[in-house]
């Protein structure tokens, strides 16, 4: 059955209803070489509330602050009606040693200037960002608590941390009585399914919802990279330099690229658009709550809400699995093997409802 932006979802634990698909707003600006003007990002943000979207998701150093500061000024009518996500840790001034990172001062400072930047008096959904490997996780989940207590912060969420890290936070959190995690941002789509060995079976043990970036490779499932960016140097301006930066980051490769190529076969079969089916494919599994979605114009808009139109085969998901399959590794493949069943369960028949 078809799926739209108005067919909410619950994220994690929470009660919190939200769109299958968060708009992202990585876009909203051209700081970066690539990205929406002013006009283009309003263009944007509406057509994706107007079919019912309600899940922003954005950060207060995307696009320098532009994408904030635009949101703020979006959002002036309809504030209450939208789930506003933003992130911290990611350095706002260049050479302060706490402009960043996951501490309190960098959480207080981050949060304060992103209400000032979305022109609101609270963030809907806070994601530490990235992971900086020196801030204690009791001062992280205190320092959130304390944000959630004075009403400037309604829920919070991790992003870009191991497993471990989150599954302790969220015990130590629930033992003392503090705000819970209620959502978990990862890269993940059909060639970057890292998330699948530890990160998204603990966020559903955990009742975190995943709301995947990058659910697109990069742009690289849509079918708009060939073999010859295997050894591309392409420099240029807008998309070009778009395109390069993925290749720097080895999103282009012959795996990737033989993995677009299925993409594009079931896409055939199916009527769609290569985009479509990548992104439909993440909605597949069930520990997601809703991939993140960026545009740069209405049309490429348009056709990346189409993924709730997607209806697989059976075949067809299973072509899909198989070509972007990766090796869950140990202890994973050691306690899938027929070997451990055997020693441990024999003949046993267990039925599981998880």
């Amino acid at each position: 059955m078809p799926l739209t932006l108005d067919t909410y979802r619950l994220l994690g634990r929470s009660g919190l209803r939200v769109s299958p698909l968060a708009l992202g707003t990585a876009t909203f600006g051209t700081e970066w070489g690539w990205g929406a003007g002013q006009d283009d990002a309003r263009r944007l943000f509406d057509l994706y509330v107007e079919r019912g979207g309600n899940f922003i998701d954005t950060a207060g150093t995307y696009t320098n602050g532009s994408a904030e500061r635009m949101l703020g000024e979006f959002t002036r009518d309809n504030r209450e009606s939208l789930v506003l996500a933003t992130k911290y840790t990611t350095q706002r001034r260049p050479g302060d040693p706490n402009s960043g990172g996951a501490h309190r001062k960098s959480l207080f400072a981050s949060v304060e200037a992103s209400l000032r930047q979305l022109n609101t008096d609270y963030i809907d959904l806070l994601f530490l960002h990235v992971w900086d490997s020196t801030t204690p996780v009791e001062e992280i989940l205190r320092g959130m608590d304390d944000l959630v207590r004075q009403g400037k912060v309604l829920y919070v969420a991790m992003s870009n941390a191991p497993a471990w890290e989150i599954s302790r936070m969220q015990a130590i959190a629930d033992l003392r009585g503090w705000s819970p995690l209620v959502a978990l941002q990862i890269e993940y789509s059909l060639i970057n399914r890292g998330g699948e060995r530890d990160l998204i079976p603990m966020a559903r043990a955990m009742g975190l919802g995943v709301t995947p970036y990058s659910p697109l490779g990069g742009g690289v499932l849509t079918g708009k990279y060939s073999r010859a960016d295997l050894t591309a140097t392409d420099a240029g301006s807008g998309e070009s330099n778009r395109k390069s930066f993925n290749a720097a980051l080895g999103m282009v490769t012959e795996r990737t690229l033989a993995i677009a190529d299925a993409v594009r076969e079931v896409a055939a079969e199916l009527g769609h658009a290569p985009a479509q089916v990548a992104l439909a494919w993440t909605l597949q599994n069930p520990g997601v709550t809703a991939p993140v979605i960026g545009a740069r114009t209405p049309e490429q808009l348009v056709g990346n809400l189409g993924a709730l139109d997607v209806d697989f085969t059976a075949d067809q998901l299973a072509r899909l699995d198989k070509v972007s399959a990766i090796d869950l590794g140990y202890p994973h493949d050691m306690l899938a093997s027929d070997h451990i069943r055997a020693v441990t369960a024999g003949d046993l028949k267990i039925e599981t409802r998880r």
